[in-house]
């Protein structure tokens, strides 16, 4: 027996169901390529008719396509050679002129230095393409930011039932399958708006039968997990309390994780006192999660995704439309913005946890914070300094914690300053850039101990410091305390 959903795939552009708006971008995005040159991401979950949309232009503007699968055409030197080849003189395939479209699937299972350069090779291939060129992922947010910005982009979402049940009927009415309505409204409920999962049930259902009944369909749900940005509308735009909660369940994400994605994307739809009560249920799903944490008891869990789902769901006080552009979270940036960062932040904490006797996890979610506070800007630089010293830090490391500029002359000399202190305390002997004595009186009062970061009243002194300094106006820039999120 042929594969149904290749035999039915749509043969052009007007067969696609369930996606209309994403369809005529992508129409107008062919039709105005000579225009803008630029190639186009189509994304979405797995089963809703991208690929099939991609042919399907193709065939009506009679471009003859190239299909590759970046999966299995990953390396540089590949992609150079037969996607470069394709996009950029479409001489492969039909040979000749005219217009080639090239078609990538799986885009997002490129993933930089992994692929050897793939990643970078596809960037530079859809900024120089001659000729039009489609990538087709699952996940727009895997792809690299270089690659996502040097493309268009379209979104597919999941078929409504609504949609996939005329297409089933159809294929029926052409296998000569007599059909109940409720069986086929039970297949299309049960594939989650996968309109691919769904053919293929009904041709696995309709295997040896001339007729198909409501008794024939099995019941249970097919094994699917819901996408995050599809669970954000559900959450924020359409369910009730009981189904929002209900639907975070077949969502892939920890509660961790998930608390982060709606924070970040209640505001763009919640506003007012809306917005205020969410994020009163938000904070409370926050301090359960911190009792896990304490006291890694996961059965917290469940109060936790009460409240950042029935909860925000409930605070909608009327009814969401249209269509909003959710994105990851901003926490997730500031948390690792590049490599570097995590190493300049790993580094200082093994220096602290080395000289303080302390875990590197204590050095960095309780003893950085803290330092940042009291250095922040260098404003109190003889505590930067014996800082500087006690931990043998680099210009780099004193501009991470403090959030002043590498290459300024105040870092410059803290650094230099804290090196001749370090020599004139190795000439005596003491071992100890934290001295008594060695930090003044306006940051730690009468201090005795010999170890700064863990003396309780020299941090209470200089945090006393900068909140007179924050009520006096002098930190009031968002930018002031260094980007205390990188040390979590």
């Amino acid at each position: 027996m042929t594969d149904w959903t290749e035999t039915y795939r749509p043969s052009s552009l007007s067969e696609i169901r369930g996606n209309d708006s994403a369809r005529d971008d992508l129409r107008e995005w062919a039709d105005t390529w000579d225009d803008h040159r630029e190639a186009v991401v189509i994304y979405g979950p797995p089963g809703v008719g991208k690929t099939s949309a991609a042919h399907a232009l193709a065939s009506d503007k009679g471009w003859p396509t190239i299909e590759l699968n970046a999966s299995d055409t990953r390396t540089k030197d590949v992609i150079e050679r037969v996607a470069g080849e394709a996009a950029k003189s479409g001489t492969l395939g039909q040979g000749g002129g005219g217009r080639r479209l090239v078609i990538m699937d799986e885009a997002d299972n490129i993933h930089g230095n992994a692929d050897r350069g793939g990643s970078r090779a596809v960037t530079s291939l859809v900024k120089e393409a001659s000729q039009p060129m489609i990538l087709i992922a699952n996940d727009y947010y895997e792809m690299s930011n270089g690659l996502r910005n040097a493309c268009e982009d379209i979104e597919f979402r999941s078929v409504s039932k609504r949609s996939i049940r005329p297409v089933l009927r159809d294929i029926c009415r052409k296998e000569g399958i007599e059909f109940e309505s409720d069986a086929l409204e039970a297949i299309a409920e049960m594939n989650s708006g996968d309109l691919r999962g769904a053919i293929n049930d009904l041709q696995a259902l309709a295997e040896g039968r001339d007729r198909i009944v409501a008794d024939d369909v099995v019941t249970g749900e097919r094994d699917t997990t819901t996408g995050v940005f599809d669970y954000l509308d559900t959450v924020i735009k359409e369910a009730g309390p009981q189904d929002a909660l209900e639907a975070s369940y077949d969502v892939d994400e920890t509660p961790d994780d998930l608390i982060n994605w709606i924070e970040d994307n209640v505001p763009k739809d919640y506003h007012g006192e809306e917005l205020a009560s969410a994020y009163d249920f938000l904070a409370n799903a926050d301090r359960w999660l911190g009792r896990v944490r304490a006291t890694q008891n996961y059965s917290f869990w469940r109060y936790a995704g009460d409240n950042m789902t029935a909860g925000v769901a409930a605070a909608r006080r009327e009814q969401k439309g249209g269509w909003t552009r959710y994105s990851p979270p901003t926490y997730w940036s500031k948390l690792g913005r590049s490599r570097g960062t995590r190493d300049k932040r790993d580094y200082i904490a093994r220096k602290i946890a080395a000289a303080n006797g302390t875990s590197m996890s204590t050095a960095r979610r309780e003893i950085m914070p803290h330092l940042a506070v009291m250095t922040h800007h260098c404003k109190n630089r003889e505590l930067t300094v014996a800082m500087t010293a006690r931990y043998e830090l680099e210009t780099e490391h004193v501009s991470f914690i403090t959030g002043s500029g590498e290459d300024t002359n105040k870092v410059q000399s803290i650094v230099e300053d804290a090196e001749r202190l370090r020599e004139e305390r190795a000439a005596e002997g003491t071992g100890g850039a934290f001295a008594p004595g060695e930090v003044t009186d306006d940051a730690a009062g009468e201090s005795t101990d010999d170890e700064m970061p863990t003396d309780g009243d020299a941090m209470a002194a200089a945090a006393d410091e900068g909140a007179d300094d924050e009520a006096s106006g002098e930190q009031s820039d968002d930018d002031t305390q260094a980007g205390l999120s990188d040390f979590m």
